[in-house]
């Protein structure tokens, strides 16, 4: 447990103990009528992601296995015209491209990672319904400064992390509830009052998810 998590779960306990005895229900003892569950056929739930990924102008790769990973990352890098990546130090180095400049991250200040054009990571989970993607930030999924500062994150998603709805996704991830966690719903994008969009104000620009492996 982090010391950030660790003074977190301080604050919530104090809040608990002073709360009164008749205080609204926990969390677990709600009733909960929506749709916890899809029925979409497997084939179907990936179309679904494949098609709200396409809605919010990501790019998307696909790949048989982990073996097509390093050829496929370097193709999102050269279809975006760029030469440096920014990895955790535990992603895997088998799926890092041969002739790439990879900056390895092992807490790099923000003045070091400025500059870096693009980030590699894992994921945890999808929901096909929102075209959602989780992270929690350890391991091969980076710690969240290295996500939002890169203007184009490559994203690796698994087949069979791909759940039809956001309630399968969050439950998939239960045992990380304590942890970090970030959603992310294609580019980082924002619209003012005049309904302009504009990208990249609270992350990155663009999204790159590699789809590998077995459903």
């Amino acid at each position: 447990m982090t010391p950030a998590t660790s003074a977190r779960e301080a604050i919530l306990a104090r809040i608990r103990a002073a709360l009164p005895a008749d205080r609204a229900p926990e969390p677990e003892s709600i009733t909960r009528t929506y749709k916890r569950a899809g029925n979409l056929p497997r084939e179907a739930c990936l179309d679904l992601l494949l098609d709200r990924l396409t809605d919010y102008e990501s790019e998307i790769l696909h790949v048989a296995d982990e073996s097509g990973l390093p050829a496929a990352i370097a193709q999102a890098l050269q279809n975006a015209g760029e030469t440096r990546l920014l990895a955790d130090a535990a992603f895997p180095a088998a799926w890092l491209p041969a002739g790439v400049d990879v900056v390895i991250d092992r807490n790099l200040s923000i003045e070091a990672m400025n500059g870096i054009p693009a980030v590699v990571t894992t994921c945890e989970a999808a929901a096909a319904s929102t075209g959602t993607i989780l992270l929690v930030h350890h391991g091969a999924q980076g710690r969240r400064a290295i996500t939002l500062l890169p203007d184009h994150h490559i994203c690796l998603l698994h087949r069979s992390q791909v759940h039809e709805l956001v309630p399968e996704a969050l439950a998939a991830i239960a045992e990380h509830r304590g942890e970090p966690i970030t959603t992310i719903s294609g580019p980082s994008a924002t619209s003012d009052i005049e309904m302009t969009r504009i990208r990249g104000v609270h992350g990155p620009r663009n999204l790159t998810v590699i789809l590998y492996g077995a459903i």
